[in-house]
């Protein structure tokens, strides 16, 4: 029932007769299933009331929730935010969507109309990450890295190879680079070099057109260091005191620094990965070449503890979550924020 999850009355009434009324008790205990804590449950009703309290002034009955959402976002984003004021913020369109994805899953909303991706609209993407799989070992992860640079090359060019020229893939490489820092200019210039050459050897244009794309180079000391010293790595672990997110942090991070797992390796571990009794690792890394590793003790206990003490009651067979619900496993965004690059020792560091 909605009183457990509440505590205002008047709020609780708001959403009763709401357009939101048919489905809110549901809706409350969905989020209490999924996770959240008492007082994000109560904050979320509060700023889903102040949604369908908006609904209800411009019109919209029940059956109009999808428009009514829509309606709603865009007289937020025209609106400057008054501290304090009543009625609908960012946080309401986030409870919004929150509850129009409840009802989705519920089958009382249609699902939306997914747009065609990237590979469906490029059919050439397809085939370049085929061939790249096949010849140069790549991940999934690095692929999608590509694929977001190569979907601005075909919007700018096209995907009609044959007209390709060095000065348009250079011209293209400049341009998107301009904005961003030294390494993802390097992304860009592998991302469409690994293209260019992917073209030559299935015969669409000239062999050899890699060539005509300019690196960039990265002097030494010219940025931020390439690596902590042993001392700054132990403090940061050392930092993790024992709350939960701390628990998962020190485990990621005596993960990353200890064995040199890289973010996506960690991400991506599993508890079927990890063989207790013979102190392994398993780990698939680059080139998909699967290895094994020692597992240090004071790894092993960390992951122990973050999972006996720490992860949330989700059953996904990775080993690392995320803190707050909605509860899912961590990404290597999740984690990458944690890699230090060079910071420890032992895995081929040229590929940190």
């Amino acid at each position: 029932m909605l009183e457990k999850h509440l505590t205002s009355p008047i709020t609780r009434q708001r959403l009763q007769t709401g357009a939101a009324a048919e489905h809110i008790d549901a809706f409350a205990d969905w989020l209490h299933l999924k996770g959240y804590k008492p007082t994000s449950i109560n904050n979320r009703l509060t700023s889903l009331a102040a949604w369908t309290d908006w609904m209800l002034t411009a019109g919209f009955a029940a059956h109009d929730l999808l428009s009514g959402f829509e309606a709603c976002k865009l007289a937020v984003s025209k609106e400057q935010r008054v501290r304090y004021s009543r009625g609908p913020n960012q946080q309401s369109i986030t409870a919004g969507s929150l509850f129009i994805r409840f009802l989705r899953l519920r089958g009382e909303l249609p699902q939306p109309v997914a747009e065609p991706s990237a590979t469906e609209q490029w059919p050439i993407l397809g085939e370049f990450r085929s061939w790249m799989r096949a010849h140069r070992g790549l991940t999934e992860t690095t692929l999608d890295v590509y694929q977001g640079i190569l979907v601005g090359l075909l919007d700018a060019v096209g995907d009609d190879a044959r007209a390709y020229s060095p000065g348009a893939l250079r011209a293209f490489v400049l341009d998107r680079a301009r904005p961003h820092g030294i390494e993802r200019a390097k992304s860009i210039v592998v991302a469409v070099r690994s293209f260019s050459r992917f073209l030559g050897a299935t015969g669409r244009c000239p062999v050899g057109m890699e060539h005509a794309i300019p690196g960039f180079a990265s002097w030494r000391l010219a940025s931020v260091p390439r690596f902590l010293v042993a001392e700054d790595v132990d403090r940061v672990i050392d930092s993790c005191t024992g709350y939960v997110f701390e628990l998962r942090d020190r485990a990621v991070l005596l993960l990353l620094a200890r064995l040199a797992l890289r973010a996506g390796e960690v991400a991506q571990l599993k508890f079927s990965d990890i063989d207790w009794h013979k102190g392994e690792i398993s780990v698939c890394g680059k080139g998909r070449r699967q290895e094994l590793l020692p597992l240090p003790q004071e790894v092993g206990n960390a992951i122990l503890l973050y999972v006996s003490e720490g992860r949330p009651s989700l059953h996904a067979p990775e080993v690392f979550t995320t803190v707050l619900a909605p509860f899912h496993p961590l990404t290597r965004a999740g984690c990458y924020p944690y890699r230090s690059r060079g910071a420890a020792s032992g895995r081929d560091q040229s590929t940190h």
